[in-house]
């Protein structure tokens, strides 16, 4: 089963928009009518509930996700922790794109998901210019959403999930390219061999394409980019009839299943992708405990953990759900059954 449908980053626009409801318990209520039961793949899952303290006893959330399998993984993660510590959870995962999420979360219709700092600050922030150091790119990013839009962010993880692009290990070596200013200058000395796979998002974002062809000086027609799901573009890169050349993240577990080669970015164009739940101030102020029941969690989430929990979901079909918990349990994050 594949259910990443498209990225993270961290992930922008959507063409799906959400009707928000106004306030966590008309949410509640609502969601509740119409939903059994939530998952990445929207079938019911079996998840035992375990018990790791009553912190959050009595407390209400509503977690939502984006739509692509890390965010999925990370959100049922983040379910799973506070019902561990006595909360009361709604699971609203898969609940679209970036835009979908923040719009859901500003109106109190979820009330806290998994975003990325590189997303915050050029997306949320609108800057134009990432930031290279990451501890810098989230501290500006926390700090200044905090500020503007009474927006919280608790992280950030270990995981930088951004984006790169990646051929098939064969024909990196038969056009001798390693690094992105290699493409460019196939692009000018073999324009044909430069055939891109990329998501509709990422042809239109400003840390995506349009940036990166301006950063590297690449003029690609639009005949030689072919727009597809996210999914599709692992397996055509992989093929190499469709595209030499595909956009890829860099936990996603399929670029070690297919052994596709990952180019340099030598110029440092990608912004830095760390990821943090995102929640309002004041349900943060109203519950004080979920910095502590998430910190530890938060802390544990690196990229070679997170490309495999990503490659069981898309390689070894597993369900995000066990997934999660299956990894959160062998932290000791879930206490013992109840």
């Amino acid at each position: 089963m594949r259910v990443r449908l498209s990225h993270p980053l961290r992930r922008a626009a959507s063409p799906r928009k959400t009707a928000p409801l106004r306030g966590t318990a008309a949410a509640f209520a609502a969601a509740a009518l119409t939903l059994t039961a939530v998952s990445g793949c929207g079938v019911a899952e079996a998840v035992e509930t375990s018990s790791a303290g009553n912190e959050l006893a009595g407390a209400k959330f509503v977690v939502g996700s984006k739509d692509f399998t890390e965010n999925i993984v990370l959100g049922k993660i983040a379910v799973q922790v506070l019902k561990a510590h006595g909360a009361e959870v709604l699971d609203k995962t898969n609940l679209g794109g970036t835009v979908p999420n923040r719009e859901s979360l500003e109106a109190r219709a979820i009330d806290m998901y998994w975003d990325y700092s590189g997303t915050g600050w050029i997306e949320h922030l609108r800057n134009a210019e990432p930031i290279q150091d990451s501890a810098e790119q989230f501290k500006a990013t926390a700090t200044t959403d905090l500020a503007k839009n009474g927006i919280r962010w608790i992280g950030p993880t270990p995981l930088n999930n951004t984006y790169a692009l990646a051929i098939r290990s064969e024909k990196a070596k038969e056009l001798g390219v390693r690094t992105l200013s290699d493409v460019a200058k196939l692009a000018k000395t073999k324009p044909e061999e430069v055939t891109l796979c990329v998501e509709t998002e990422f042809s239109t974002r400003d840390d995506g394409l349009p940036g990166l062809s301006k950063a590297y000086g690449m003029t690609i027609p639009k005949n030689r980019v072919s727009l597809l799901d996210a999914g599709v573009v692992y397996t055509e890169t992989d093929k190499g009839r469709t595209c030499n050349f595909g956009e890829v993240f860099t936990t996603d577990g399929r670029v070690t299943a297919l052994g596709l080669t990952v180019l340099e970015d030598d110029r440092r164009f990608f912004p830095v992708y760390n990821a943090a739940v995102t929640l309002r101030e004041d349900t943060y102020k109203k519950y004080p405990a979920l910095e502590k029941v998430l910190r530890p969690v938060v802390d544990k989430l690196d990229d070679a953990t997170m490309r495999k929990l990503n490659e069981r979901v898309d390689v070894e079909g597993e369900e995000p759900a066990k997934v999660s918990a299956d990894w959160l349990g062998r932290q000791g994050f879930l206490g013992g059954k109840t």
